[in-house]
């Protein structure tokens, strides 16, 4: 079968290969999938460089997530051949045909393409998780999307308007504004120059924000009037920044979901949401949500 492989670490993509290699074998407990598509994530790109928790031996087969058709099961199994599946493994998603341990898939929402499916699975778990199981969004909540033509980010904007929210869009890239907005609609999309708060009670007629969901890593601290929650460290800012920002929020609610590198891990202990919260209940409503959007 066709596969991209990770033959050796490298900075520049230059350790990949694509190539055929041996089909992979089932076990007991996982399904063999037919990929008919597979979604690039940041995490994708940093295995290839050994800079991600997870560090899979090398050689190994890239792709966190991809959605296919299933081929094989075991007897009992919830899925049958035929079935229409996304989901993954931290590896292994870049090929023709996939393993996946059984309870990493969820049915296919039907309206999703196997592209959009693809791209569906960690990025709205991880915005479904720190908006609603960390976060509390409710109706009319203001959120602050920071990162917002990231993968997590455009999947936070999607997920609080469908939920009733109100969306500001925060991007630092001007150009990708245009399309943030045609695709999905946020109340506001705006370019992130520091101004948060001078921006943002413009935006609100005076409201400060309910939730900020931030990937990036700080700097809308005047902004916010509720919750915070960081989704990694993309600027590279939050590892200097953090105990600044920790006493700012003394009087809020802080959430730190997998931030594990240097003093930051202690603090992310502090609210074990991402790893404590039941994944079978999350991808429950967040099934009926991403059937919903699709329609």
């Amino acid at each position: 079968m066709k596969a991209l492989r990770v033959n050796r670490l490298s900075d520049d993509l230059s350790g990949l290969e694509l190539g055929d290699h041996t089909l992979p074998t089932r076990k007991q407990g996982e399904v063999l999938v037919e990929v008919k598509a597979a979604s690039l994530n940041y995490p994708d790109l940093l295995m290839t460089q050994g800079q991600y928790q997870f560090k899979p031996n090398v050689p190994f087969i890239a792709g966190m997530e991809m959605a296919g058709i299933v081929l094989e099961t075991d007897e009992g199994s919830p899925f049958k051949p035929g079935d229409k599946v996304l989901g993954g493994n931290k590896t292994g998603g870049f090929a023709e045909l996939a393993c996946i341990p059984e309870q990493s898939l969820t049915p296919l929402p039907s309206g999703l393409s196997f592209a959009e499916g693809a791209a569906m699975g960690a990025a709205y778990q991880t915005a479904y998780t720190g908006l609603v199981e960390l976060c509390g969004l409710k109706p009319g909540n203001w959120a602050l999307v920071t990162g917002a033509s990231g993968g997590v980010g455009l999947a936070a904007i999607d997920l609080a308007k469908a939920m009733g929210a109100k969306v500001i869009a925060a991007t630092g890239i001007e150009g990708k504004t245009n399309r943030i907005a045609k695709l999905y609609t946020p109340d506001a999309v705006i370019v992130s120059d520091g101004r948060f708060r001078e921006v943002v009670t413009e935006i609100t007629d005076g409201k400060l924000c309910d939730i900020v969901f931030d990937p990036v890593g700080g700097g809308y601290e005047d902004a916010l009037a509720g919750r915070v929650i960081f989704i990694g460290d993309a600027d590279a800012r939050l590892r200097e920044d953090y105990l600044r920002i920790l006493r700012f929020f003394r009087f809020n609610a802080w959430y730190g979901a997998d931030i594990d590198a240097d003093g930051l891990a202690a603090c992310a202990r502090q609210k074990e949401g991402l790893r404590q919260i039941a994944a079978e209940r999350i991808w429950k409503e967040l099934h009926k949500l991403l059937s919903a959007i699709s329609q």
